[in-house]
């Protein structure tokens, strides 16, 4: 446990695409902290900082490599050197061993006005160096953009690796959001979709092939206890919990045509929410627990709608496009992220719909991409992708700036699902 002391208009003004952006990410730079130990430490704390810094899209680390010098305490930051480089602001630290633990001091530094911005301290095990770092992560991103960090919340995924024709291994995976540190949480043989946590991060909902057909289950991350939660006829699918975790929406198609349902996990009761000839699909809560948005082909292609978790009529929010499908909310719902097609094209990208305006940026680049999810503080987005004739993860910042494939296992790598914050 840690101890902490105008891009490219396509449409109409209210239905636009915007391709690209304009504006610069802030040059950061994180000093290598100092180590009082003996044995080179395993992990570089300075390099997972400035890594998850980037990640986010707002900010530049600075190379270290031009760095003019090296500074691990406040007494040894000479600003105009840092002004010299172009840099705005600086986060040193310092590592001192501590009782079989590891206790770290950190500062950081606005150049342009010579003022320390924030100090503070974390203590920990070796085996606790990459939490340490996002911790620290966190608490610098917030300090400097008002916005809570989400670098310490986890990502789950499922890998699909094919020994022969009839023989593939799925694994269901946890990892910390950058895809380090993975965990096996469970295999099978047979098809593993769709997992989801919960609000409070300790159960997730997946959906299991284990007996032939489709079914929803809910395991505890902690134990590894799994809970049977559907058994319906036909298709049982994409669980997604309400805000509150004491409900799952999900699709089942046990009256002939896939309609969305939501069960109250205590009684175990479920009610219909949509009624419709068309296909609907993939719930996502909105976040006042009273509303949810969804897929539908009600129109003729796939498009997002949204409707009361009561039932009733269903409006539609994607215009953009001739396909848009998956949705998913920014933690302050102003922002909907989906896969989506635009209008005379084949690929398949990833959108982020600005729900205000209804403009939609396109996040990735390449072609096949599906199973957006989207960091509880909303400045990141992680989805599945293709290369190399193999299924990987690729992290894009909400604004466009970053891109990156994370490090995953060996395999397809596939259906990814960002955590809550989990403290």
């Amino acid at each position: 446990m840690l101890c902490c002391a105008a891009g490219l208009a396509v449409a109409q003004e209210k239905n636009i695409l915007v391709t690209s952006g304009s504006d610069r990410a802030i040059p950061i730079a994180v000093v290598p902290f100092g180590w009082q130990g003996g044995q080179p430490l395993p992990e570089d704390m300075a390099n997972i900082i400035g890594n998850d810094l980037r990640n986010s899209g707002s900010f530049a680390p600075f190379e270290r490599q031009n760095m003019l010098s090296l500074p691990t305490q406040a007494s040894e930051v000479i600003y105009r050197d840092w002004q010299a480089l172009g840099v705005s602001y600086v986060l040193i630290g310092n590592i001192v061993p501590n009782g079989g633990r590891l206790q770290i001091q950190y500062a950081l530094f606005n150049v342009a006005t010579q003022q320390q911005l924030m100090t503070g301290s974390v203590g920990g095990s070796m085996d606790q160096l990459r939490d340490m770092a996002h911790y620290i992560s966190d608490q610098s991103f917030e300090k400097l953009t008002g916005i809570k960090g989400a670098f310490s919340t986890k990502l789950l995924y499922v890998t699909a690796e094919r020994f022969s024709e009839n023989n593939t291994r799925y694994t269901l995976q946890r990892s910390d959001y950058d895809g380090a540190r993975a965990v096996t949480l469970l295999q099978s043989r047979e098809p593993i979709l769709s997992p989801r946590f919960a609000p409070d991060g300790k159960r997730i909902a997946y959906v299991s092939f284990e007996q032939q057909r489709p079914r929803i289950f809910i395991q505890y991350v902690d134990t590894g206890r799994r809970e049977q939660i559907t058994n319906f006829p036909g298709l049982n699918g994409a669980p997604a919990f309400s805000p509150d975790g004491n409900r799952l929406a999900f699709v089942l198609s046990k009256d002939g045509n896939p309609e969305v349902y939501v069960m109250d996990l205590g009684s175990r009761q479920i009610r219909r929410v949509t009624n419709d000839s068309a296909i609907d699909t993939e719930p996502f809560w909105g976040k006042d627990g009273q509303s949810l948005y969804f897929t539908s082909d009600r129109s003729g292609k796939p498009q997002i709608y949204r409707t009361s978790v009561n039932g009733g009529g269903a409006e539609r929010v994607s215009f953009v496009g001739n396909y848009n499908a998956n949705p998913k909310l920014s933690a302050d719902e102003k922002t909907l992220v989906m896969v989506h097609r635009q209008e005379g094209f084949t690929n398949f990208q990833i959108g982020a719909q600005d729900l205000q305006r209804g403009s939609v940026r396109v996040l990735s680049n390449t072609s096949l991409n599906d199973s957006p999810t989207v960091a509880p503080n909303g400045t990141m987005v992680i989805y599945a992708s293709r290369q190399q004739d193999r299924g990987v993860l690729m992290l894009v910042s909400i604004n466009g700036r970053v891109r990156i494939t994370l490090p995953t296992t060996q395999g397809d790598v596939r259906e990814p699902s960002w955590s809550p914050y989990l403290n």
